[in-house]
């Protein structure tokens, strides 16, 4: 009787987790990339952010500069030389500028507040198939994205309302976009109907099941649609410049307007700027520093939810 001779059993591999910034696994009838392409694609996006960081850079370094090495470069500054902060020193110290960027940051945080509500609360009642006349308020909100009433209806509308030399003026007129609301309501009809019913069945009223499950399942699509708020509220010049008389409540975009186009040095700089202490093109790249500084620190944190809040929002819908 022959006897059997166990074989070793070969450990199992591990299996080895992909990198997270590796890239996705390609389809099988798309064909690997040559070097070539690579390093074309390479190329190709390094020149693009040249392209966009080497006039931020301009910028940031002109701000930074003190008048004799502006003078010595005859404009505008590519090689930091004699760094200083007085430019923004004495835009912080209390004047119009100042004033302009707190008017710009409550106005950003007031105004986005007040979209984000009615638009979570307009998407969610148009996502609810069956609710009163949903399809024709939706039908109607499509409608104004084709067709306007004009600048002159809308001015005597808001002068009407008694909104004008108002900073109401800076948030109802541009208060909702229709876009916006269609990409909320997309997401939101793409939330699981049985945890929707479930959730009524026990009890909840709509409100509760607005704030407690299809919000924090919507967390990707609200900080985009955020984004998008907040960045028009805080760029935002025309409205200004249309409903408000008074220089005092003039937000940051148009103190900008008026340092950089019409040549306007703000209030209590321009003594300084006359007996030589600043240089006016230094105070102009600083007052652009400032109104660019939100929206390049806020991005970074929301680029990751574009793709899941925006794409998948656009889908459903």
């Amino acid at each position: 009787m022959t006897a059997v001779i166990d074989k070793p059993v070969k450990p199992a591999k591990s299996v080895r987790q992909p990198s997270r910034w590796a890239a996705p696994p390609r389809p099988t009838w798309e064909e690997e990339p040559s070097r070539a392409g690579l390093a074309g694609k390479g190329l190709v996006l390094t020149l693009a952010c040249l392209g966009i960081l080497f006039p931020l850079w301009i910028v940031l370094v002109t701000s930074l500069s003190s008048r004799k090495t502006i003078d010595q470069a005859g404009g505008l500054v590519m090689v930091p030389k004699g760094i200083t902060f007085v430019a923004y020193k004495e835009l912080l110290s209390g004047g119009q500028v100042t004033r302009a960027a707190v008017i710009s940051v409550l106005i950003t945080v007031v105004g986005t507040a007040f979209s984000m509500t009615v638009s979570v609360l307009c998407a969610y009642g148009l996502s609810r198939i069956g609710s009163l006349g949903h399809r024709w308020i939706l039908m109607l909100l499509l409608a104004t994205m084709f067709f306007s009433a004009g600048l002159i209806p809308t001015y005597l509308l808001v002068q009407s309302l008694g909104l004008t030399d108002s900073y109401l003026a800076l948030i109802l007129p541009s208060a909702l976009s229709v876009f916006n609301i269609l990409v909320l309501r997309g997401f939101f009809m793409g939330i699981s109907q049985e945890l929707v019913d479930s959730a009524r069945i026990d009890g909840a009223g709509d409100f509760r099941i607005l704030w407690q499950i299809v919000m924090p399942l919507s967390r990707a699509v609200l900080a985009v649609i955020t984004l998008f708020y907040a960045v028009g509220y805080w760029s935002a010049w025309f409205n200004a410049s249309l409903y408000l008389n008074d220089q005092d409540m003039m937000p940051l975009q148009n103190v900008m307007i008026q340092l950089v186009q019409k040549q306007e040095a703000p209030v209590g700089l321009g003594q300084a700027i006359k007996t030589g202490e600043l240089s006016g093109l230094a105070v102009q790249m600083a007052v652009m520093v400032m109104a660019l500084l939100p929206v390049a620190v806020l991005s970074p944190f929301v680029q990751r939810h574009f793709k899941k809040g925006m794409l998948t929002g656009a889908v459903k819908g």
